[in-house]
């Protein structure tokens, strides 16, 4: 005979057993990582991999992962709730379609959370980011452009809230605009 499906039995079967959630990994981590970048799938990595490397630039250390507010809720619970007690300071969530995932990491941290909307086939994003920006009061999430603007944008405001307690990341975010200024040339060639 079929088990009756309850509430309980329902939410039940979606947690995992605590072994497994040990065994999550993320895909790219650096020593003491300070910002959080996190995506619902692995097809938003062409867009928040901008952030990394933005990131990287201004050597500032990260961890990437991918937990969906949909399809692993109890890992993103896990990671999101214990990234404060890990030393992460800022958490970039990128999100596409309903764009759920950084309203669910604001839900279970105190932490800046910074969201990057994906672009997509239906409205080109607009999707994304009206979902992010119409968070309730009390749960904040930073919105960012679409797309690879807003990953790089992500990165930059991360590092503006780090070089707030930290000189050297304050340094290389000077130097990072610094450069950026120089590169835009007085005439077209």
């Amino acid at each position: 005979m079929p088990r009756k499906l309850t509430r309980r039995t329902v939410a039940s079967s979606r947690r995992k057993p605590a072994a497994k959630k040990a065994s999550r990994k993320t895909s790219h981590k650096s020593a003491a990582p300070l910002v959080g970048i996190v995506m619902g799938s692995q097809s938003d990595w062409d867009t928040m991999r901008h952030a990394e490397e933005t990131l990287k630039k201004l050597k500032i250390p990260c961890e990437v992962s991918i937990h969906s507010a949909h399809r692993t809720p109890d890992r993103l619970a896990d990671y999101a709730g214990g990234a404060k007690d890990r030393g992460i300071k800022v958490i970039i969530a990128g999100a596409g379609m309903a764009a759920a995932l950084p309203g669910a990491v604001a839900a279970v941290t105190p932490l800046p959370v910074l969201g990057v909307p994906m672009e997509g086939k239906v409205s080109g994003g607009l999707d994304a980011i009206l979902a992010m920006v119409q968070m309730p009061g009390g749960i904040p999430v930073g919105t960012l452009a679409v797309g690879r603007a807003g990953a790089v944008n992500a990165a930059l405001l991360s590092a503006a809230v780090l070089a707030l307690s930290d000189t050297r990341i304050e340094k290389a975010l000077d130097k990072f605009r610094a450069d950026q200024t120089r590169a835009v040339p007085v005439k077209p060639s």
